[in-house]
């Protein structure tokens, strides 16, 4: 039963990210703080419901329960309890649980701590968090459920792939999707900057702090990565070479470029277009990423299997908030002084 508690608190999660779309953004627009206080009382809601769902997941990890496919698949009943806590991550379902985990994290410490910010930017900027939140959501629950039940349940699971059985796991990938998804922050600020049509030195304040903070996250994430293919397969080992690693170095390319520009506009409030338009592609970068890992278009010896219908999935959510996010670019930044 608790199972399934924790995918109907998944579905409540995607029915509170809808809400948390549309309503902040009226408000913003009508200036009605009421509206605009839905942001941050969804966002704080939305993360509790993600904490509980993967909450059950991983008890459902740890005390070994083979009728969830999901642990079937990935676990056994005498892998050590830290495999047991780290497979919950080591493979797709779960993995898409902890990016979605992550990103409603930083939309409510975005509601929590973000008291100095302007209302309606603040309204915006959880908007459109909620909004890759719908979407990731969507993923989950129609191509990638980790609740799904086996009737009977085996007795015993196939084990979590030897490689993973590492302490690495625990670490690099947290890591690494605190970056990934940290970026998240500064494309949902450069959204809601180019919605309001404003930005100034006071806007690269505000974003300084989130873009470091990802950015040391996937530095961490990229050298812990670095070093568990070192002892594990050996410098020049095809994991070390990974296609995917190479993924990983994009945003964090994006990202160092980023936070320079922002020190820039900060200090001197120049390069406002280019820092939005960096704020946009770090992102994006990312979700390129997420795509190349689980579409099956790269080779990896630690890309997840590929599935047509998540391939198809992931590339309308890229084409959605990149294509959207570049358009309003295009359409706002001539508006915007450079």
């Amino acid at each position: 039963m608790i199972i399934e508690i924790g995918h109907y608190a998944l579905v409540l999660a995607l029915a509170t990210a809808l809400i948390l779309s549309v309503v902040p953004v009226i408000g913003a627009r009508r200036h009605d703080r009421a509206m605009m206080d839905v942001a941050t009382i969804g966002s704080l809601a939305m993360f509790a419901l993600v904490v509980f769902s993967f909450g059950v997941l991983t008890y459902a990890h740890v005390v070994s329960d083979f009728s969830v496919e999901n642990v079937w698949e990935n676990s056994h009943s005498l892998v050590p309890l830290i495999y047991k806590y780290s497979g919950v991550w080591g493979n797709h379902e779960g993995s898409m649980m902890l990016w979605l985990l992550i990103l409603t994290l930083f939309s409510a410490l975005v509601a929590v701590f973000g008291r100095n910010l302007p209302e309606t930017l603040k309204a915006n900027v959880l908007a459109v968090q909620a909004w890759i939140s719908v979407a990731f959501t969507l993923f989950i629950l129609l191509t990638s459920n980790p609740f799904l039940r086996l009737d009977p349940a085996p007795a015993e699971g196939r084990d979590l792939n030897p490689v993973l059985q590492d302490v690495g796991l625990a670490i690099h990938p947290p890591l690494l999707y605190l970056g990934y998804v940290g970026f998240s922050v500064c494309f949902s600020f450069a959204v809601a900057a180019l919605l309001e049509g404003r930005i100034d030195a006071a806007w690269a304040r505000w974003v300084r702090p989130w873009t470091l903070a990802a950015w040391t996250f996937l530095t961490l994430g990229i050298a812990m990565g670095s070093y568990w293919a070192y002892y594990e397969l050996g410098w020049g080992g095809w994991w070390f070479w990974d296609p995917v690693e190479n993924a990983s170095f994009m945003p964090w390319l994006a990202g160092t470029a980023l936070l320079h520009s922002a020190l820039v506009m900060e200090k001197r409030e120049a390069l406002k277009i280019w820092t939005v338009l960096l704020a946009i592609l770090t992102f994006s970068l990312s979700l390129m990423g997420t795509f190349l890992v689980r579409s099956g278009v790269l080779t990896s010896v630690h890309a997840f299997a590929s599935d047509p219908s998540r391939g198809v999935f992931i590339l309308c959510i890229l084409l959605i908030f990149i294509g959207g996010a570049l358009s309003l670019f295009a359409f706002r930044a001539p508006k915007l002084s450079a």
